[in-house]
């Protein structure tokens, strides 16, 4: 049956309802908040409030970005790219497959002394951790050193879930690819006596502690960690299996810190890791001071396939993390912008008030 549209039925509610049946109605229900009469707040715009503010903006922004500038230009900061495809590098040699394992050793002068904490970080261009299959390539059971998954790896692992019909240990495209460059500084202390002095380099350390304490822990069993990764073999691109990672337990396995750091992928192409640390010793001496210093690499990590390059990097930090002038740059930019807008629409007002006064006083 058809049914005619009355638009007083709309706006009453809708038809009438049966004798004995209950009105239906779109109508809102008659409350402050489906009716809007709650109380709101809309502040008046004027010459007497927007000035003031832009300039409280400009005078609070500008000198806090100064403040981190100047942090950041003062934190220490050297990098050594050593990926060889210049003839002239030293590491030319390595790119060669022909040449394994390759050393190379790089020179290179700090000018000024590094104190504190020195951090020494690896760094790759032109990498895409960030594709989703491989941030996805990988099984957290697994890594968590449940037995179960050890041995029956999960399907995102594919196609480096088993390799010669026994379960890769660790699975997937992230640990396959992971850094196996090793690299190692030296100081020449004295001219006249060539011989190196070794930088220690600390390997403990560099990962985040709820990674290494709650994420990764290696498969129970005994002392012996062959064991516990029994029946299990070494992802494909790997000189040798995870259990052989270091010669301390603690920091062999799933545990291992550099695998560690390896695993939390990078969100942009052109990315830093953490590989080592060199402590300060004492306060009476820098911890790098400023001399000569070669940097012996073992290369192994081939970028050249994929257009990309590697670097060590060496810095110190501040209480706002490594450098990075940007945030100070951002808060000085934002800080004169605001200040200068003010200033305009000060002239501004000024110019078009005299303006209405002299007009009212004509009148």
């Amino acid at each position: 049956m058809a049914m005619n549209y009355n638009a007083k039925d709309e706006v009453d509610g809708g038809p009438p309802c049966p004798p004995g049946g209950t009105a239906k109605t779109r109508r809102p229900d008659n409350t402050a908040f489906k009716q809007q009469r709650l109380p709101a707040w809309q502040p008046i715009l004027t010459a007497g409030t927007v000035l003031p503010t832009f300039f409280i903006i400009g005078l609070i922004f500008i000198p806090i970005g100064i403040g981190i500038f100047v942090t950041s230009n003062n934190i220490r900061e050297i990098e050594i790219d050593y990926t060889g495809t210049e003839p002239s590098s030293p590491c030319n040699k390595c790119l060669s497959p022909d040449v394994t394992p390759c050393i190379c050793t790089i020179n290179f002068t700090l000018e000024k002394s590094f104190e504190g904490n020195v951090f020494m970080y690896y760094g790759l261009s032109n990498f895409y951790q960030n594709h989703r299959r491989y941030v996805k390539s990988r099984d957290d059971s697994q890594l968590n050193g449940d037995p179960s998954a050890l041995l029956n790896p999960s399907k995102e692992c594919e196609p480096y879930r088993r390799n010669e019909d026994k379960p890769i240990a660790p699975c997937g495209a992230i640990a396959n690819s992971m850094f196996n460059d090793t690299l190692e500084l030296f100081l020449i202390s004295n001219e006249s006596d060539p011989t190196p002095v070794p930088i220690p380099l600390k390997k403990k350390g560099i990962a985040w502690w709820t990674d290494k304490n709650v994420k990764f822990r290696n498969p129970p069993g005994g002392e012996n960690l062959e064991e516990r990764f029994k029946g299990t073999t070494k992802p494909v691109n790997w000189l040798k299996p995870v259990y052989m990672l270091d010669s301390d337990i603690d920091n062999s396995g799933f545990v291992n810190e550099d695998f560690i750091v390896w695993m939390r992928t990078a969100a942009l192409p052109t990315f830093r890791k953490l590989y080592r640390l060199i402590e300060r010793k004492n306060d009476l001496h820098p911890t790098l001071p400023a001399g000569r210093y070669y940097l012996n690499i073992t290369y192994n990590y081939p970028v050249h396939s994929f257009d990309g390059r590697k670097r060590m990097i060496l810095s110190t930090i501040s209480w706002m993390g490594g450098k990075n002038p940007f945030l100070g740059i951002a808060y000085i930019a934002i800080g004169s912008i605001s200040f200068l807008l003010g200033v305009v629409l000060l002239v501004i007002n000024h110019k078009y008030r005299n303006n209405s006064n002299t007009a009212d006083i004509t009148i």
